[in-house]
């Protein structure tokens, strides 16, 4: 009796075509020509996410299965993005190379390894309880292709920027700490994956280069997010779409202070092993105080994002792909948290951790089905290179 209800018809088709999958798409290929880096995000949320699970006070030895299962789940997405994006390249090269002119797609490629990184910690939490010293085999050659990539990205992409795409202070975003966090997120990997290598030797090497790393990203970094404060003081913040990228800020503050956390607490034995115990407590005593100094710093951040965000929930928060930074930022402050709170015995640290990993996981939830609902009518199928003609 549909056509005795006026405007019966269209709106059925509509309500059936949301049902079909890739329904705004003209044709399934487009799932391939249309997939930019940013889809990378989401192994970052979802691996940040199952690294939290198990550490939860009181909770963890509960959630541990449930924090493994999406380790896994996580692996197989990984996959599944590095074919798609692989087959870009092989079926689009011509139109995916545009990706190096655009001033802001191009700063998801960092997205990949952080993802890895993610991947790599799994193997060291997950991994070597359930399958033996064999994962650690793994998860060391995943991470020298982890810190590779990310040394790739955090000079390659800044060349970019400085020779051939266009920006301008008033559309600087966040998004620019991309490229450069990676490295120091691998750092923060070695310093997890260092102490169970086999051999002294190849421990001290990872953990040597895990602050080479380090030091390879946070000082740039941090030259970003004074640059980032000055556009936001001139030019207020960014268009709604973009409502996300004040979170990532978070990112290098927290993944820095547990870098100097992990890195700090493995430097004693390391270092004592090659005559220099001097050296090795100093790196502890500045991995427990600069970690602490940059848990303060990210409070002062988490604050002034958690005020913007609530601005921008005002205006009303168009949704992409860009949610997901809101995720692995907070993941990786709450992972310093509980650190340091493990590390300072107190208590406040970790009912604090306890309530952001509790804020990540619904964050999760929200995003993730929003994801799945986006890929399955294909909406979220966009490449800004080509639209705009990059």
């Amino acid at each position: 009796m549909i056509d005795r209800i006026p405007g019966g018809e269209p709106r059925l088709a509509a309500a059936l075509a949301g049902l079909r999958p890739l329904a705004t798409l003209d044709h399934p290929r487009e799932v391939i020509r249309q997939f930019t880096p940013n889809w990378f995000a989401a192994t970052m949320g979802t691996g940040v996410l199952a690294l939290l699970l198990p550490q939860l006070p009181g909770v963890g030895g509960r959630l541990y299965g449930l924090g493994e299962g999406l380790w896994k789940a996580n692996i197989l997405l990984f996959l599944l993005f590095s074919g798609l994006y692989g087959a870009r390249w092989l079926l689009f090269g011509h139109e995916a190379r545009r990706i190096f002119g655009h001033n802001v797609v191009s700063m998801f490629i960092g997205t990949i390894p952080m993802g890895l990184a993610t991947i790599v910690n799994g193997f060291v939490v997950f991994g070597l309880p359930r399958y033996g010293a064999g994962a650690i085999v793994v998860a060391q050659w995943l991470w020298w292709l982890d810190a590779g990539l990310a040394l790739l990205c955090g000079v390659a992409i800044p060349y970019m920027m400085f020779t051939r795409q266009e920006h301008r202070i008033d559309q600087m975003t966040a998004v620019w700490l991309l490229p450069v966090v990676a490295a120091e997120v691998a750092a923060a990997s070695g310093g997890l994956l260092a102490p169970h290598l086999a051999g002294e030797g190849a421990r001290y090497a990872m953990l040597i280069l895990s602050y080479v790393l380090w030091a390879y990203s946070v000082p740039v970094a941090f030259a970003i997010l004074a640059i980032l404060m000055l556009r936001m003081a001139l030019h207020k913040l960014p268009h709604e779409s973009m409502a996300a990228s004040s979170w990532l800020a978070l990112g290098p503050i927290g993944t820095g202070a547990l870098g100097l956390l992990l890195l700090g607490a493995d430097a004693p034995t390391l270092f004592a092993a090659r005559g220099m115990a001097e050296a090795g407590e100093v790196a502890r005593g500045i991995g427990l105080i600069g970690g602490t100094a940059l848990w303060g710093f990210g409070l002062w951040w988490l604050l002034l994002a958690s005020l913007i965000t609530l601005r921008y929930v005002r205006i009303g928060i168009p949704f992409n792909l860009g949610w997901w930074g809101y995720i692995f930022p907070l993941g990786v402050y709450a992972l310093a948290t509980l650190r340091l709170g493990a590390m300072l015995q107190l208590g406040f640290f970790g009912a604090i951790g306890a309530v952001l990993a509790f804020l990540v996981a619904i964050l999760w939830l929200v995003v993730a089905g929003r994801t799945v609902r986006g890929a399955w009518q294909g909406t979220l199928f966009v490449s800004p290179c080509i639209v705009g003609g990059a």
